[in-house]
C-alpha cells in the first residue's frame, strides 16, 4: 500500500486545484525554492492523515485557506485528497484504491472515504488498520522534529520509548483500576458502619418478641371472628349481585331488541326522508317541465294561428297569382305564336327580297352599260363637228381615257375603303349579336341562380327551424339538470358537513390540504385518497368495519414515502392541519392465516377495493375478524391471537381490552361517507351532463348563427341576382338597337358599294368605247351599224328603265313588309315576351322574408302547410307529455302523501321507543347505582379481609355455624383484651427479620467487594508486568536497530542506547555523567526504576567508550537523531514515510549515507521526502518540483532527475548554506 496520487485545492499556497502525477511506490523526492510551498505540500498530506491540525478553531481553519488578498475572489473552502493504492488489501475496503479526502471551511471540517462522508474516528481506525500506529508518530517527520529529537533530554527519550511501546494504554487502564479500588474501599467502610448499627438494633428487638407473641394469640382470634363476619356479608352481596345481574340481563335483552328496532326505524326514517326529498325534487322538476311545456304549447299555438292566417292569405293571393299567371301564360303563348308567325313570314320574304335585289342589281348594271354605250355613240357622233382633224380627236380621247383611268383608280380605292367599312360593320354586328346571345344566356342563368338560391334558402330555413326545436329541448334539459344539480349540491354539502362533524378540525384541514397540494404539485395520480373513499362494504358489516377502522378511515394512501414527504413538507410549511399517510411501498403487514368459518370471517374479505391497495387494507383490517357474538369473539381472540368484533360493534382485542356499547346509526361515519360519495357521484354526473348539454347548445347556437349568416348571404345574393336582371335587360335592349343600326348601316354601305360598282363598270365601258374610237379613223357621223346599234340601245334602255322601275317598286313593297315585321317583332312582341317572362318569374319565386307582406308574395303554400302539420304534431306531443306529467304528478303526490304518513307514523313510533329507552335508561341508572353500592360493599369486605392479613387455618371453619350476634359479642371481648397490649411494638418481629435479612445481604456484599478488590489488584499487577515487558521489548528492539542503522550510516563508528535507572543515579552518578548501566543489566527491574534513555556513539572507532550526545557537533547530533528515527521505524514499520528536509543539517558524507539508507528502506516502503540537497535527488525513483508564481500560488509537477538537480543547484546559489 502506498500513496498513489494527491490533489490539493485552496490549501495554503495551493489556490488552484493541483493534481500530482502518480507517486512511485518507492522513493519520491520533492524539490523547490525556499518559500515555494514544499512544506505546504508536506503539510497537506499531514492535514489528511490527521497527524496535525486536529480540533482546530475558526481562526486556525482560516489560516489553512489560501490567502486571497492578492486575488479577485475569496477562498471559502479547501480540500486535500489522497488516493492510496490498495492492491495488497491493507485497507479492509475490498477495493484496489482508497480515496481519503478532508475538506475545511470557515464553519466545517469534513472527511470522506471513497466519496462517502466519514468521521475523524473512522479515518483514524482505517489508518490504524493499515499499519499506522498511533503510538509511533515517526512515519511523518516534519521540519524541526529532528532538531527536537537531537536536543531531547534522557527522560524525554524514555517518554518517546514508552509511547512507541504503547504503555499509555496500560497506564490508562491501571488508573481506571485504582479508581475502582478506591470506590470499593469506600463502599466496604459504609457496609461496616451499617453492620454495627444493625447488630445493635437486633439486640433491642429480641427483648420485645415475648410480649408480641401473647399479643399475636389474641389478635389471631380477633381476625378469625372478623373474617367470619366479613365472609357472611360478602356472601350476601354476591347473592344480591347475582339477582340484580339476572334482572339486568333480562332488561338488556329487551333493551337490545328495542334498540335494534329503534335503529332499524332510524334507518327507515333516513330512507323516508331521502325518499321524500327525492320525490319533492322530482315533483319540482316535473312541475317545471309541465310549465315549460304549457308555455311552449301556447307559443306553438300562437305561431300556428299566425301560420294558418298566413296560409289563408297565401292561398287567396295564390289564387289571384294563379289567375294572373294563367293570363300571362296565355298571352305569352299567343305572343310566341305571333313571333313564330312573323319570323316565318320574314323567312318567306327573305328569298324574294334577295332575288329582287339581285334582279334589280342586274337591271341597274345593264341599264348603266346601255347608258354608257348610248353616251359613247352620241359623243362619237358629235366629234366630227367638235374636232377639226383626227389628231385633235385622238388627243382629246387620250386625255379622256387618262381621266377615266384616274377615275377608275380612285373609284377602286373608294370601293376598297367601302369594302373594309362593310367588313368592320359586319364584325361589329357579329360582336353585338354575340353580346345579345351572352346577355340572353346571362339572363337565363340569373333566373336559374335565383331559383337555386331560393331552394338553398328554404333548406337553410328548415334546418334553422329544426335546430331551434332541438335548442328548446336542450334548454329544458339544462333547466332540469340545473335543478337536479342544485339539489345534489345541497345534499352533498349536508353530507360533507355531517362527515366533517365526525372529524377533528386538524384532520379536516389536513385532508383539504392534501387534495389542494396534490393538485399543485401534480401528484393526483400518486395520492390514492383517504381510506374511506377507497372501498365499499355491505350494510351488514358497516358497523364492525367502522369500529375496527376508527380514525384510520381518514388515513391517506399514497404510492411512496417520497410522495408523503413532499406533501408533508408543504403542509408543515403552511401549517395546514394533520394527516396520517400510508405509503404503499413501506407497508409490510403480516397476514394472518385464518380460514372463514360459519361463526367468524376475516373482515378484510368483506371489503371491495382495488387489489393494488391491499397492503393498506391489510394494515388496518388484516388482524381483525367478525363474529356472531362476544363469546365466540373472545374464544377466537384466545385461540388465534386476533382482534374480533361483533356485528353490533362490540370489540375484543388480542391484548385483552374489551369495548362496545350503543352505536348511534345517525353518527355512522360510513353512512356519511356513502352519502358524500353518492351525492358527489350524482353531482359529477349531473355536471358532466350539464356540460355536455351546454356544449351541444353552444354547437347548435353556433350552427344557427352560421345558418342565419348563410341565409343572409343567400338573400343578399338573390337580391343581387334579381337586381342585376334590370341592367341586363336594358343592356340586351341596347344591344338589339345597336344590332339594328348596324344592320341598316350595313345595308346602306352595300347599296353604296353597288353604286360604286355600277359607276366603275360605266367608266370601264366608256373607256372601252373611247379606246375603240381611238383605234378607228375619224368620220363625219355614225356608221349605219352604229346608228342601228344606237337605235337598238335606245329601245333597250327604255325597256330596261321600265323593268327596273317595276323591280324597284316590288322590292320597295317587300322591304316595307319586312320592316314592319321586324319592328313588330323587336319593338312589340319580343319586348312584351320579356316583360311577361319577368312577371312570371317574379310570380314563381319562393324565397320569402319574415314579414307577412313579403311572405304573401314569396312563400310556398305547401311548405307552410307542412309547417302547420308539424306545429300541430308538436302541440299534440306537448299535450300528450303534459297529460303524462299530470298523471305522474298525481302518482308522485299520492306517493309523497303515503310516504309522509308512513314517516309520521314511524316518527311517532320512534318517539314512543325513545321514551321507553329513556325509561330503560333510568332503570339502568338505578341498577348501576345499586350495583355500584353492592360492589363497593363487596370491595370493602374484600379489603377488610385482605387487611386481616394471613389467616390461620381455623379461621375458615371455626365459626362457620356460629350466629352473627354471638360473633359480635366475642369480638367485643377480644378487642377489650387486646387493649392491654396497646404499648407493644407490633412490628418487632417484622423489624427483627428485616434487619436480619439486611445484615446477611451486607455481609454478602462485603465479601463480593473484597473479592473484587483482589481481582483488581491482580489486574494491576498484570498490567504493570505487561508494561514492563513492552518497554523492555521495545527498548531492546530499538537499541538493536539503532546499532544496526548507526553502523550503516557511520561504518567506522559505533552507537548504543543506554537505559538509566534510579539505582544507578543513587549510586553516585548524575543525569549526564557516570553511574549508568547498559540494557543487559537488571532485566527484571520495574519500569518505575527507569529514569531515562541516553545515547553513546563513536564516529571513528568501534572499541572506544564513545561520547554522549551532548558532546557531539550539530551535524553529528542530527545524524544520531536520524538513526534513532530509523530504528523506531524499523521497530514499528509503516506503509510509507514522509520526511521534510531531514538532511538539512547533515554533512555531505552523512547526507549520502542517509540517502542510501532511505534507498534501501524504500524497497519495502514508500518514501516521500523534501530536500535542498543533491544526495536525495540522486537516489530517488521519481522527482517533483514545486513552483511559485508572482500571485503567490504554488503548483507541483513531475520533473526529471536533471531538472531536480538544477532546482537544487539554483537553490544552493541563491540561498546561504544551511
Amino acid at each position: 500500500m502506498y500513496i498513489k496520487t494527491l490533489t490539493i485545492q485552496g490549501f495554503k499556497s495551493y489556490r488552484d486545484q493541483t493534481a500530482v502525477e502518480p507517486f512511485s511506490p518507492h522513493h519520491n523526492v520533492v524539490v523547490g525554492r525556499n518559500g515555494s510551498g514544499k512544506s505546504n505540500f508536506f503539510s497537506a498530506i499531514r492535514f489528511v492523515l490527521s497527524d496535525a491540525y486536529t480540533s482546530m478553531s475558526r481562526e486556525e481553519r482560516q489560516s489553512l485557506l489560501h490567502d486571497s488578498s492578492s486575488s479577485t475572489s475569496a477562498t471559502l473552502s479547501a480540500f486535500v485528497e489522497i488516493v492510496f493504492d490498495n492492491s495488497d488489501n491493507r485497507f479492509p475496503t475490498n477495493g484496489t484504491e482508497v480515496i481519503l479526502r478532508r475538506t475545511i471551511g470557515l464553519k466545517k471540517d469534513e472527511y470522506s472515504i471513497d466519496r462517502k462522508s466519514a468521521s475523524k474516528a473512522d479515518v483514524a481506525n482505517l489508518l490504524e488498520s493499515a499499519g499506522f500506529s498511533r503510538s509511533n508518530p515517526y512515519y511523518i517527520v516534519p521540519q524541526g522534529r529532528i532538531t527536537h529529537l537531537t536536543n531531547a533530554k534522557d527522560h524525554e527519550r524514555l517518554g518517546l520509548l514508552k509511547e512507541v511501546a504503547g504503555t499509555r494504554v496500560y497506564e490508562q487502564r491501571r488508573a481506571e483500576s485504582l479508581k475502582i479500588m478506591e470506590d470499593t474501599s469506600a463502599k466496604r467502610s459504609k457496609i461496616d458502619d451499617l453492620l454495627k448499627y444493625i447488630e445493635s438494633r437486633l439486640r433491642e428487638l429480641d427483648d420485645e418478641k415475648e410480649e408480641l407473641r401473647e399479643y399475636y394469640e389474641k389478635d389471631r382470634e380477633r381476625r378469625c371472628i372478623e373474617y367470619s363476619l366479613h365472609q357472611r356479608e360478602l356472601a350476601e352481596c354476591a347473592e344480591l349481585l347475582e339477582k340484580l345481574e339476572e334482572e339486568r340481563r333480562r332488561d338488556v335483552d329487551a333493551s337490545n331488541l328495542r334498540r335494534s328496532e329503534f335503529n332499524e326505524r332510524e334507518k327507515l326514517l333516513a330512507r323516508l326522508e331521502a325518499e321524500l326529498a327525492e320525490t319533492g325534487q322530482t315533483i319540482e322538476q316535473r312541475t317545471l317541465e309541465k310549465n315549460q311545456l304549457e308555455h311552449e304549447r301556447r307559443d306553438v299555438a300562437k305561431h300556428l294561428a299566425q301560420i294558418e292566417s298566413l296560409v289563408e292569405e297565401l292561398e287567396e293571393v295564390g289564387e289571384k297569382r294563379a289567375d294572373r299567371r294563367g293570363a300571362l301564360e296565355t298571352e305569352l303563348a299567343r305572343i310566341r305564336v305571333e313571333i313564330q308567325q312573323k319570323q316565318a313570314q320574314l323567312e318567306q320574304l327573305r328569298p324574294h327580297l334577295d332575288a329582287l335585289h339581285a334582279q334589280a342589281e342586274q337591271l341597274r348594271t345593264a341599264l348603266e352599260e346601255t347608258k354608257a354605250r348610248v353616251s359613247a355613240l352620241y359623243s362619237k357622233q358629235g366629234r366630227s363637228a367638235q374636232f377639226r382633224n383626227q389628231q385633235d380627236r385622238d388627243e382629246y380621247l387620250r386625255s379622256k381615257i387618262g381621266s377615266l383611268d384616274q377615275f377608275l383608280r380612285s373609284q377602286q380605292m373608294r370601293m376598297d375603303e367601302t369594302g373594309r367599312e362593310r367588313a368592320s360593320i359586319i364584325e361589329q354586328r357579329n360582336a353585338t349579336l354575340r353580346k345579345i346571345q351572352e346577355t340572353e344566356e346571362s339572363l337565363e342563368s340569373r333566373k336559374d341562380t335565383v331559383q337555386q338560391l331560393a331552394n338553398e334558402y328554404a333548406a337553410k330555413r328548415d334546418r334553422r327551424d329544426e335546430l331551434s326545436e332541438i335548442r328548446k329541448d336542450l334548454w329544458k334539459e339544462e333547466e332540469s339538470l340545473r335543478s337536479s344539480l342544485a339539489f345534489a349540491g345541497t345534499e352533498l354539502s349536508n353530507a360533507q358537513r355531517k362527515l366533517v362533524g365526525m372529524m377533528d378540525k386538524a384532520t379536516v384541514q389536513g385532508l383539504l390540504s392534501v387534495e389542494k397540494t396534490a393538485e399543485q404539485l401534480g401528484l393526483k395520480d400518486n395520492v390514492k385518497g383517504p381510506i374511506y373513499q377507497l372501498f365499499s362494504v355491505d350494510d351488514t358489516y358497516k358497523t364492525p368495519v367502522e369500529v375496527v377502522a376508527g380514525a384510520s378511515l381518514f388515513h391517506v394512501v399514497v404510492d411512496t414515502d417520497e410522495t408523503a414527504s413532499r406533501l408533508l413538507e408543504v403542509m408543515n410549511r403552511e401549517k395546514s392541519g394533520r394527516v396520517t399517510f400510508m405509503p404503499l411501498n413501506r407497508l409490510r403487514p403480516k397476514e394472518i392465516d385464518f380460514a372463514t368459518t360459519q361463526d367468524a370471517v376475516p373482515i378484510v374479505k368483506k371489503l371491495r377495493f382495488d387489489k393494488a391497495l391491499t397492503p393498506a387494507f391489510q394494515q388496518i383490517f388484516g388482524r381483525s375478524i367478525v363474529c356472531q357474538n362476544l363469546e365466540i369473539a373472545a374464544a377466537y381472540v384466545r385461540s388465534h391471537g386476533v382482534n374480533a368484533v361483533t356485528l353490533d360493534g362490540d370489540k375484543v382485542e388480542r391484548k385483552g381490552a374489551l369495548s362496545g356499547g350503543y352505536q348511534d346509526p345517525r353518527r355512522s361515519r360510513l353512512d356519511a361517507v356513502m352519502d358524500v360519495r353518492k351525492w358527489k357521484t350524482q353531482s359529477e354526473a349531473d355536471t358532466a351532463k350539464q356540460d355536455e348539454v351546454r356544449r351541444r347548445l353552444t354547437e347548435i347556437e353556433q350552427e344557427i348563427t352560421s345558418l342565419m349568416g348563410e341565409m343572409y348571404t343567400l338573400q343578399h345574393r338573390r337580391d343581387e341576382a334579381r337586381n342585376s336582371r334590370g341592367p341586363l335587360t336594358d343592356q340586351l335592349q341596347r344591344a338589339r338597337v345597336e344590332a339594328e343600326d348596324l344592320a341598316q348601316r350595313l345595308h346602306s354601305i352595300e347599296r353604296r358599294e353597288a353604286d360604286q360598282s355600277l359607276e366603275l363598270k360605266a367608266a370601264q365601258t366608256e373607256r372601252a368605247g373611247l379606246q375603240e374610237e381611238l383605234s378607228t379613223p375619224m368620220s363625219q357621223g355614225l356608221t349605219t351599224q352604229e346608228a342601228a346599234q344606237l337605235e337598238t340601245l335606245h329601245s333597250r334602255q327604255d325597256l330596261q328603265k321600265r323593268e327596273l322601275a317595276d323591280k324597284s317598286n316590288a322590292l320597295s313593297e317587300l322591304e316595307n313588309q319586312r320592316s314592319m315585321l321586324e319592328i313588330d317583332l323587336d319593338e312589340n312582341l319580343r319586348r312584351r315576351q320579356e316583360e311577361i317572362g319577368m312577371q312570371l318569374e317574379a310570380l314563381g319565386e319562393s324565397l320569402g322574408g319574415d314579414d307577412a307582406a313579403t311572405a304573401s308574395g314569396t312563400q310556398d303554400v305547401s311548405a307552410r302547410k307542412r309547417e302547420i302539420e308539424a306545429l300541430r304534431r308538436r302541440i299534440a306531443e306537448r299535450e300528450k307529455r303534459i297529460k303524462a306529467i299530470e298523471t305522474e304528478l298525481d302518482h308522485l303526490s299520492q306517493s309523497i302523501q303515503d310516504t309522509q304518513a308512513k314517516y309520521e307514523k314511524t316518527k311517532a313510533d320512534q318517539a314512543e321507543d325513545a321514551r321507553s329507552i329513556a325509561r330503560q335508561q333510568k332503570n339502568v341508572e338505578r341498577y348501576l347505582s345499586k350495583r355500584s353500592r353492592l360492589l363497593e360493599q363487596r370491595d370493602r369486605c374484600n379489603q377488610d379481609i385482605r387487611d386481616l392479613g394471613v389467616l390461620p387455618e381455623e379461621a375458615f371453619e371455626k365459626y362457620i355455624n356460629t350466629n352473627a350476634d354471638k360473633l359480635l359479642k366475642n369480638l367485643h371481648k377480644v378487642n377489650e383484651r387486646l387493649k392491654k397490649y396497646s404499648h407493644v411494638n407490633k412490628k418487632a418481629v417484622e423489624q427483627y427479620n428485616s434487619f436480619t435479612k439486611q445484615r446477611d445481604q451486607l455481609l454478602e456484599r462485603r465479601g463480593e467487594l473484597e473479592q473484587s478488590a483482589e481481582s483488581i489488584q491482580e489486574l494491576i499487577d498484570v498490567l504493570d508486568q505487561r508494561k514492563d515487558e513492552a518497554i523492555e521489548r521495545t527498548f531492546k528492539q530499538v537499541s538493536k536497530y539503532f546499532e544496526e542503522v548507526f553502523e550503516k550510516l557511520v561504518p567506522a563508528g559505533r552507537g548504543r542506547l543506554i537505559m538509566q535507572r534510579r539505582a544507578d543515579i543513587a549510586g553516585g552518578g548524575s543525569g549526564g555523567g557516570g553511574g549508568v548501566a547498559d540494557e543487559s543489566e537488571d532485566d527484571g527491574a520495574p519500569v518505575e526504576s527507569y529514569t531515562g534513555v541516553s545515547i553513546k556513539v563513536s564516529f571513528n572507532s568501534k572499541l572506544d567508550e564513545g561520547l554522549r550526545i551532548q558532546q557531539l557537533s550539530g551535524g553529528q547530533k542530527s545524524l544520531v537523531a536520524l538513526a534513532t528515527v530509523f530504528a523506531i521505524q524499523k521497530c514499528d514499520p509503516a506503509p510509507f514515510y514522509l520526511f521534510d528536509e531531514i538532511d538539512a543539517n547533515l554533512d555531505a558524507l552523512y547526507r549520502t549515507a542517509v540517502a542510501n539508507m532511505i534507498k534501501e528502506l524504500a524497497e519495502n516502503a514508500q518514501f516521500i521526502t523534501t530536500t535542498f540537497r543533491p544526495e536525495m535527488v540522486t537516489v530517488a525513483k521519481k522527482h517533483y518540483g514545486v513552483l511559485f508564481d508572482a500571485n503567490k500560488v504554488s503548483s507541483i509537477r513531475s520533473i526529471s532527475r536533471d531538472e531536480a538537480h538544477e532546482f537544487v543547484e539554483a537553490a544552493a546559489t541563491t540561498e546561504p548554506a544551511r
